[in-house]
């Protein structure tokens, strides 16, 4: 059998060849891109997470002991800190004489196995505060002179919960956060004239900004359910800011990817002892919740206008919430329904 013979280079046409060359071109321009699109994926968390601020946050003494899962603890507080004048007009937030206290208050546990649950806890929880008798739980911030351990305590004692972690945002930080996103949208059932959340919102779909996101989960002088009313709206939101801030629009969008890095970091407070991949847990548990995945509910409520001395208060359903929180200890999330 005859060898096949050599091609003579001299017949080769030199404009076969190009193609070639573009194509290696091509491709080492679409691995620079994906290179440079990997880095910031990562460089831009380790980034923000350089300016996070931390605090020593648990507090000492006997505590309950630890869980299988993981227990967060996040606040929505009405600081004012980092605000100017401007900001907190503009926000309709109020001076800095305003006492600390805690807008938000939700513990979400997240288990070794089954659905994570957010459990939002209602502002006017009535609750014994360590050192201060029985009062509203948003109270025990301001006692504490706006540092958690006093809250934390105070829930643990009421929950029997140990709380691993702590994530704080503030008044500036979630607006900005939304900002960043270039706006949330919302449909509200009906209207909302709120002169003290500083609102005027039409019934409807319509996109809010930061100062009006802000409004609209901090208002309850116009919602029939008070507290409780915010409550939900403030899952609601909080579920809206998740999913959009995951959503490929955002992680493909380099300017909105790195003002969205940049701005949560800024709005952020954890615990000392929270690491990136504590952090990432809490956003992917909240990010489950959001979609559907998870449960989100409110503590069982015996009464929505409790008459304390300290003014009409919300009082738990003493056994309901207490087998709602050992269903936490135990990890048995299963079971439990969204409310």
């Amino acid at each position: 059998m005859s060898q096949p013979q050599p091609i003579d280079p001299r017949y080769v046409s030199r404009s076969s060849a190009r193609p070639k060359k573009r194509r290696n071109w091509f491709g080492r321009i679409i691995g620079l891109v994906v290179l440079l699109f990997l880095l910031t994926l990562v460089c831009v968390p380790l980034y923000a997470w350089s300016r996070i601020d931390k605090v020593d946050a648990m507090p000492t003494g006997e505590r309950p002991a630890e869980t299988s899962g993981t227990t967060y603890l996040m606040v929505g507080s009405d600081s004012r800190d980092g605000l100017s004048p401007e900001d907190a007009k503009k926000l309709g937030t109020g001076g800095r004489e305003v006492g600390q206290r805690t807008d938000t208050i939700m513990l979400l546990h997240k288990p070794e196995s089954g659905p994570a649950v957010l459990v939002s806890i209602p502002r006017d929880s009535y609750l014994p505060i360590p050192g201060h008798g029985r009062n509203k739980v948003n109270a025990a911030y301001s006692f504490g002179k706006g540092k958690p351990q006093l809250l934390i305590q105070t829930l643990e004692n009421a929950t029997g919960l140990r709380i691993d972690h702590y994530v704080e945002v503030g008044f500036g930080g979630f607006a900005s956060v939304v900002d960043s996103l270039g706006g949330i949208e919302m449909c509200l059932p009906k209207a909302m004239n709120d002169k003290k959340a500083h609102i005027n919102l039409p019934a409807g779909c319509q996109d809010l900004d930061g100062p009006k996101a802000l409004g609209y989960v901090r208002s309850r002088y116009v919602d029939a359910s008070g507290d409780l009313g915010r409550v939900e709206r403030q899952r609601e939101m909080i579920g809206a800011i998740a999913n959009k801030a995951v959503s490929p629009a955002t992680f493909f969008n380099p300017v909105r990817y790195y003002r969205l890095g940049t701005s949560s970091a800024d709005a952020l407070t954890v615990d000392n002892d929270m690491s990136p991949v504590g952090l990432f847990g809490f956003a992917t548990a909240m990010k489950s919740v959001s979609g559907g995945d998870g449960v989100t509910l409110t503590v069982p409520i015996a009464d929505a206008n409790y008459s304390t001395k300290n003014g009409s208060a919300v009082k738990w359903d003493t056994a309901k919430a207490k087998a709602l929180f050992a269903a936490l200890k135990q990890d048995k999330t299963t079971g439990l329904k969204s409310s």
